[in-house]
């Protein structure tokens, strides 16, 4: 099928048509050039801490060494990663790619439930977790592939006194570290000892290898792995490369990483993309504590900055972000949801900056579409397809369809997935055998090659960013007894863009919201839990039984609170 490319002649100046994917063979043949090119240079930064790219060349290979010397970790077996933004995290990411594993990134947040499901599903062998959430794995370990445990506290690599001080308060001032069990447990600081004489492994790795599951709720609900080869990786961040261009100075570059590394957009456009220019990734564990971000933001010299909509509403809102020094800031990317026209006028109103919307899937490691960085304003839309890359809108019937109409949008490139881990059926479902993979998304382009979202096809909830699937909610809220009927729909909020709203109908005519809600903390993570709850005596169904969520979602529209 031959396809019109209107967006090429869009392109800002500099920017190709088409990427190179042969420059590196792997992830590791990039972090291997930029440890040598940039061995000085702080690489990354947390708590007031720096790592230079020399420091972490030498962690990430003792940590390589710990895997492969001490474990017997070999080529293609997965570790899970259950880390937020702290100094541990590049460690143990970069070691275990060099070690040649494939790295599963798990949500430190994740209940035991969810978190037995992703190493189960996984087979994950080895897992680093932060004091703070070790207690949700002891509840599940037993029960799953896994067999080596790491584990860290916050401020293990702050130096005396500050981490000791870090921890200390952590656990016995604001009572964030609850005690656990996990005598199998090795910590972080005597594996980079133990691995330290053992050499990093000889390994030749190509584009097809594995680099990450990174797991996704897809359409159906059932957490999923979508196997991101060293390719789908590499190609992702030379596309993002090289639409920043020539924006970017060399080991120059401040990128403020407030998202989660373990999610998939953070981790490719900040602390790979990144990585390649040389440039500094400023950690912020916690950016709910947004005058702690603020101060952050001050101390850091920021030149660029990702994050989802609500993350810059938020910072907007706060005391003393309008004064802050923004003459370095060139660079304000929003992705994960929908860039909201308020948020980003105000938001060019006050830095000076446009927030440029990019967008993406797990399944497209994450970019597919990003703005021309140089854009006079906020324009509504997803952007221009990123270089080597196909979009296209398609009919119900898979025909592509023509400027203007409303239809699924559709992905094709070097950065699409592979497939979902050991589900072949799953992934025919959206991946077909000519590369186009099926988003989900209605779109339309308009005759210039830029691309719009008019809704979503699926059910999908889309909470700060974060994929919220109704099959996970509903499946989890029909095993408490008293519940006979449940629907999840999503409904706006002008803070996190959607929350999760119940429909039940009772099983048990005592069941009560607070119960409910008790139920939803003790099996869902926060995000996923729902802000409203409403019994109903039935719920709409369509001629064959089928819950209309639809008719829900119209109904619950308006009624947020």
């Amino acid at each position: 099928m031959s396809l019109e490319r209107p967006w090429l002649a869009q392109y800002p100046a500099g920017v190709p048509a088409e990427i190179d994917i042969g420059q590196y063979a792997s992830i590791v043949a990039l972090l291997d050039e930029a440890f040598e090119r940039f061995r000085s240079r702080p690489a990354f930064a947390n708590f007031g801490k720096q790592l230079s790219y020399g420091e972490l060349d030498t962690l990430s290979r003792q940590f390589a060494g710990y895997l492969t010397g001490v474990l017997k970790l070999g080529r293609g077996d997965r570790i899970a990663i259950m880390l937020p933004n702290i100094l541990q995290y590049p460690i143990v990411l970069f070691g275990a790619l060099r070690a040649g594993l494939v790295v599963v990134n798990t949500n430190p947040m994740y209940t035991a439930r969810e978190l037995k499901h992703q190493l189960e599903d996984s087979g994950a062998k080895a897992i680093v977790v932060v004091d703070n959430f070790a207690g949700t794995l002891a509840e599940v370990v037993a029960e799953t592939p896994v067999k080596h445990v790491v584990t860290t506290g916050i401020g293990d690599l702050l130096g005396f006194p500050k981490g000791a001080l870090v921890n200390f308060v952590l656990k016995h001032v604001k009572k964030l570290v609850p005690d656990y069990s996990l005598p199998q447990a090795v910590r972080f600081r005597d594996a980079l000892a133990q691995g330290a004489p053992h050499p990093l492994p000889r390994l030749e790795l190509g584009h097809e290898d594995i680099a990450f599951l990174q797991y996704t709720g897809g359409t159906t609900g059932i957490a999923k792995g979508a196997m991101l080869t060293h390719g789908n990786m590499i190609a992702n961040m030379l596309q993002a490369g090289a639409w920043i261009g020539t924006n970017a100075k060399l080991g120059e570059e401040v990128i403020i990483t407030a998202l989660p590394l373990y999610h998939i957009f953070s981790l490719t456009a900040n602390g790979l993309v990144f990585m390649r220019l040389g440039g500094l990734n400023w950690l912020v564990t916690n950016p709910r504590d947004m005058p702690g971000f603020v101060k952050e933001l001050k101390a850091s010299g920021f030149t660029a900055i990702t994050g989802v909509n609500t993350l810059f509403n938020g910072l907007l809102n706060t005391p003393g972000f309008a004064g802050l020094d923004f003459s370095r800031l060139h660079l304000s990317l929003g992705g994960g949801m929908a860039v909201q026209r308020p948020v980003a006028k105000r938001w060019k109103k006050v830095t000076g900056c446009t927030l440029v919307e990019a967008y993406g899937l797990t399944e497209t490691s994450p970019a597919a579409c990003i703005n021309p960085l140089d854009l006079a304003a906020y324009n509504g839309s997803i952007g221009l397809p990123v270089p080597s890359t196909d979009v296209a809108i398609w009919s119900e019937e898979n025909q592509p369809l023509p400027v203007g109409a409303v239809g699924e949008l559709m992905v094709r490139g070097p950065q699409v997935m592979k497939g979902y881990w050991n589900k072949p059926e799953e992934t025919a479902k959206v991946l077909g055998a000519d590369g186009w993979l099926h988003t989900g998304d209605i779109a339309r382009m308009d005759e210039n090659g830029y691309f719009y979202i008019v809704d979503r096809k699926k059910d999908m909830i889309l909470v700060s960013g974060f994929n919220v699937y109704p099959n996970e909610i509903e499946d989890t809220l029909m095993q408490h007894p008293g519940v006979a009927e449940v629907a999840a729909v999503g409904v706006p909020d002008e803070h996190s863009g959607e929350i999760v709203k119940l429909f039940v109908v009772k099983k048990d005519p005592a069941l009560t919201v607070e119960a409910l809600r008790q139920f939803c903390h003790d099996n869902l993570t926060g995000y996923k839990r729902p802000k409203l709850i409403e019994f109903r005596d039935s719920l709409p169904k369509s001629n064959v039984g089928k819950i209309l969520r639809r008719e829900l979602r119209n109904e619950g529209k308006g009624q947020a609170a």
